[in-house]
């Protein structure tokens, strides 16, 4: 009986209820046989519950339990597109690759949802991309199958029954693909049933692409960027097709690529531009930059479509060169030109240590009223080689930000500078703040005092 609570429990997420249960003697690792059997892991797992699987992991359930059909928690997180859930899990021990009885993989699973987020945390933690599942599909096969079809279509056929009511739900998953739900009731509504999938099918086989080393056209990623340039929360595709042709860095797709910056269509010239802007880089070389400079300086004075310009402006700052400061000080002083942080970065990134214009207006952009403006600015400030009392002055007025990144960042420049004041700034972030990255950066801040 008690096992039937602890698997209720860790399906509704009620988190004081399972510690209650565990306390009392409840074995985390029994399967539950009332009308909902099952392990409590997989419970918690299929419906994304991240403290009450923490929990009943910290109790000893085993990570690799299985239940009917062979299924495991973490099979369970990747065929509903959990990655937090499945990031978890294998932290925690899960093996990647092992398959339900139908030979599902947790890869195959999440590649025909389309759960980008799941895909990525499988694919950075070792999970084999080219292992078949049980109809004999590799991950890259369903994942392909699924670009391009109309997913609200799919899924009302998985449902098929004539004369049902449906509704046809769209919102962001976490990763920023978007979420389908198709939901249907029977006439007399003594029946429904409930469907979903992501959105994320192009950005999934350009991962896995480039996990097996194929080596589609150009011009098919770049279809599947331009695809889906609106339907990401954030351009999740768009980005990760633009990564997948920079890693190329080869003459054929540099080519293809600054043809597409002079395209007659825009939204072509800018994902030229985003996908040219690091095209080749690595950590110690950029060995196309002195073929992109003078392409993307010439179009910083012949482009007019404000989208287009302001990715001319980020790519300028990725050259990391002084050459492209005059290209970016005009973008960013043109009349009606509206403000966000890649101004900052951009500036940040080509300012000599000795150009005093440059240097004031990265200064008045650590005063601008968007907090993302002066977070990048003030991180751009403490990034610069020179010392000097305006610099240091200009980080001593953030550490009274109201936004902790900014204050975090002031604290990091005031600290590489040996400057004390950056111990109030870290006192101030580490007591007010729950912001992890801020708090890390401070405290690394105050090992160099």
């Amino acid at each position: 009986m008690h096992e039937d609570k602890l698997y209720r429990a860790a399906l509704n997420g009620e988190q004081d209820e399972v510690g209650e249960l565990l306390a009392g003697g409840a074995d985390p690792n029994q399967v539950a046989e009332g009308e909902e059997e099952g392990l409590p892991l997989c419970a918690a797992a299929a419906w994304d519950r991240l403290e009450v699987i923490r929990t009943l992991l910290a109790a000893g359930a085993e990570v690799n339990g299985r239940e009917s059909g062979g299924w495991t928690a973490l099979l369970w997180a990747a065929a509903n597109g959990h990655a937090d859930a499945a990031e978890l899990l294998v932290e925690a021990g899960a093996e990647v690759d092992a398959a339900n009885d139908d030979g599902d993989t947790p890869l195959t699973l999440a590649a025909r949802r389309g759960a980008l987020g799941v895909v990525r945390v499988l694919l950075d933690s070792g999970a084999d991309a080219a292992k078949y599942d049980g109809d004999g599909d590799t991950p890259l096969d369903i994942a392909v199958d699924w670009v391009g079809v109309h997913l609200e279509s799919a899924l009302l056929d998985q449902i098929g029954q004539e004369g049902w009511e449906y509704v046809v739900g769209r919102q962001f998953a976490k990763d920023g693909t978007e979420l389908v739900t198709v939901a249907g009731r029977s006439p007399d509504g003594t029946e429904t049933e409930q469907v979903q999938a992501q959105r994320g099918h192009a950005a999934v086989a350009t991962l896995l692409e480039e996990a097996t080393d194929a080596r589609p056209p150009v011009e098919r990623l770049v279809a599947r960027a331009l695809a889906h340039r609106d339907t990401d929360e954030d351009a999740e595709t768009w980005w990760i097709v633009a990564d997948t042709l920079g890693k190329r860095a080869d003459d054929e797709t540099y080519e293809a690529l600054a043809a597409l910056c002079v395209s007659e269509d825009a939204r072509e010239r800018e994902f030229g531009v985003d996908a040219i802007a690091q095209f080749g880089v690595t950590e110690d070389a950029k060995p196309y930059r002195e073929r992109t400079l003078p392409l993307l300086q010439r179009m910083a004075t012949t482009e007019s479509n404000p989208q287009v310009v302001r990715s001319v402006l980020a790519a300028l700052g990725h050259q990391g060169d002084p050459r492209a400061l005059p290209q970016v000080l005009d973008i960013i002083g043109r009349p009606g030109h509206q403000r966000t942080m890649t101004d900052a970065i951009a500036l940040a990134d080509v300012l000599p240590a000795d150009h005093a214009e440059g240097l004031e207006l990265l200064i008045s952009m650590t005063e601008d009223a968007d907090d993302e403006v002066r977070d990048w600015a003030t991180s751009g400030l403490a990034s610069l080689e020179a010392d000097t009392p305006r610099i240091r002055e200009a980080l001593a007025a953030r550490l009274d930000d109201a936004d902790m990144r900014t204050v975090a960042e002031a604290t990091r420049g005031l600290a590489e500078r040996g400057d004390d004041r950056a111990r109030r700034g870290a006192e101030r972030v580490l007591k007010e703040s729950d912001d992890d990255y801020a708090r890390d950066l401070v405290t690394e801040a105050l090992a160099k005092l």
